[in-house]
C-alpha cells in the first residue's frame, strides 16, 4: 500500500512539472501555491486538519505542511498567520509536536480581549489555511542532554517544555528518569496537557509537581527550593507569565548559577538601547526617500513618507517586509545587531537606519 504523504508528493511533482510547462517564464512555484496553498515554497503554509481541545481556555492545532517544511527543535516557536476579515495577523506559538511528527501541532491559550488567540483557539475550523514562519528560538535543549533536568512553568508556559517533554520521551526516556517537572496553574482542570504529563511522569520516573495557585498561592523561589532542594545542581528551564520569571532569575543571580537558568518569555522584545542612530532612507524602487528618526522603523518611516512597503506580522516573524541593503547600514532594533554587508536581506519592520542607508524595496 503506498503511503498517502507519498501520493501527496508525486502529485505535487506532476503540478510543478506542468507548471514549468505552461508558465515560463513565470515561477512554478506561483502556480503551485494557487493550487493548493500547503505546497507553496514562497509562502509557506499548512492546513489545519484536527483541533484538540485541552481546556476551557486552550486548543491544539493539528496542521500538515508543504513537503519543504523547515523541521524545528524542541522548544522553538513558529510564526502563525490566520486571515480575519481579510487582514493577515501573525502570532509566535510554540511547536508542542516533535520534530519528526507527520503533522506540526501549535498550542494555543486564549488570551481574554486577544482577537487573534480567541480566534485560533475556539473558532479554527478544520480546513482553514494558516500561514507558517520558520522555527526560531533558543529555548532548546543542549546535546547531550544533561543528566539533572529541572522544569519551571505556568499557565500556558508549558507548551514549549510539552514539545521537549514528548521528545525526550519517545527519543531518551532514560533522561526523564531523574527529571523534575514544576508547573503552576489555577487548578487541576486548568492544566494544559494534564493527563498526559500524569501519564508520561509514570511511565519514565520523572517527577510531576502540580502547583495549584487557587489552593496553594503562586510560587515564589522560596517554596520552589522546598519543593525541589538540589534545584541549584539542575540544568533549568523555566517558561511563564512575567513576575515568576524576573522572580527566579533574581533568585538564580543571587544564589545559585544565572547560566544554567534558560528562560523563555512570551512577550515582544524591548529595543535594544542606543539601537539605530537614525538617518537617511532611499526606498530605490519606491523612489521615496525620508528621513528616519532613531529607533523607528525602516518600515514606519517609509509609509509615514508614502511607501507602498510590503508588511505582513510587523514584528520580525514572517520575513514578508524583507528588502535587499544596497548601502549604508542598519540596526536590528530588537539585538542591537549592526548589519552593513550589501545584499544583505533586511526586515524593515525591526531594522532602524544607522546613518543614510538604501534599501531595495
Amino acid at each position: 500500500m503506498v503511503h498517502w504523504r507519498e501520493i501527496g508528493s508525486r502529485a505535487a511533482a506532476r503540478a510543478r512539472d506542468v507548471a514549468n510547462l505552461l508558465t515560463t517564464p513565470l515561477l512554478p512555484d506561483d502556480i503551485l501555491g494557487t493550487l493548493n496553498p500547503v505546497w507553496s515554497t514562497t509562502e509557506p503554509a499548512g492546513r489545519v486538519v484536527a483541533v484538540r481541545r485541552e481546556t476551557a481556555d486552550t486548543s491544539t492545532l493539528l496542521i500538515q505542511t508543504g513537503p519543504r517544511r523547515q523541521r524545528h527543535r524542541p522548544g522553538q516557536y513558529v510564526g502563525v498567520g490566520t486571515r480575519l476579515d481579510g487582514v493577515w495577523h501573525w502570532r509566535t506559538y510554540s511547536a508542542t509536536s516533535r520534530p519528526d511528527d507527520r503533522l506540526l501541532a501549535v498550542t494555543v491559550t486564549a488570551i481574554p480581549g486577544g482577537t487573534v488567540s480567541g480566534a485560533l483557539a475556539h473558532a479554527t475550523p478544520v480546513g482553514t489555511v494558516l500561514r507558517l514562519g520558520p522555527p526560531a528560538g533558543e529555548f532548546v535543549l543542549p546535546e547531550p542532554v544533561p543528566e539533572k533536568l529541572l522544569f519551571v512553568t505556568a499557565g500556558s508556559g508549558i507548551t514549549p517544555v510539552m514539545g521537549m517533554l514528548r521528545h525526550l520521551a519517545a527519543t531518551r526516556p532514560d533522561s526523564l528518569a531523574g527529571a523534575v517537572a514544576v508547573h503552576c496553574d489555577r487548578t487541576a482542570e486548568d492544566v494544559v496537557f494534564g493527563a498526559e504529563l500524569r501519564a508520561l511522569a509514570s511511565a519514565t520516573g520523572m517527577r510531576l509537581v502540580e502547583r495549584h495557585t487557587a489552593l496553594d498561592g503562586r510560587l515564589t523561589p522560596d517554596a520552589l527550593t522546598c519543593l525541589v532542594p538540589d534545584w541549584a545542581a539542575r540544568k533549568t528551564w523555566a517558561c511563564g507569565p512575567a513576575g515568576l520569571l524576573d522572580d527566579l532569575g533574581d533568585w538564580w543571580d543571587r544564589h545559585g548559577d544565572a547560566d544554567v537558568l534558560h528562560v523563555e518569555r512570551f512577550v515582544a522584545p524591548r529595543p535594544a538601547a542606543g539601537a539605530g542612530t537614525g538617518g537617511r532612507v532611499r526606498f530605490t524602487t519606491s523612489k521615496v526617500e525620508t528621513e528616519a528618526a532613531p529607533g523607528e522603523p525602516l518600515m514606519l518611516a517609509g509609509e509615514t513618507a508614502g511607501a507602498l512597503l510590503p508588511n505582513g506580522c510587523r514584528m520580525g516573524i514572517c520575513h514578508t517586509c524583507v528588502g535587499r541593503l544596497l548601502s549604508g547600514a542598519v540596526t536590528n532594533l530588537h539585538t542591537g545587531e549592526l548589519h552593513d554587508t550589501p545584499g544583505e536581506p533586511v526586515r524593515t519592520c525591526v531594522s532602524g537606519a544607522a546613518g543614510d542607508v538604501e534599501i531595495e524595496l
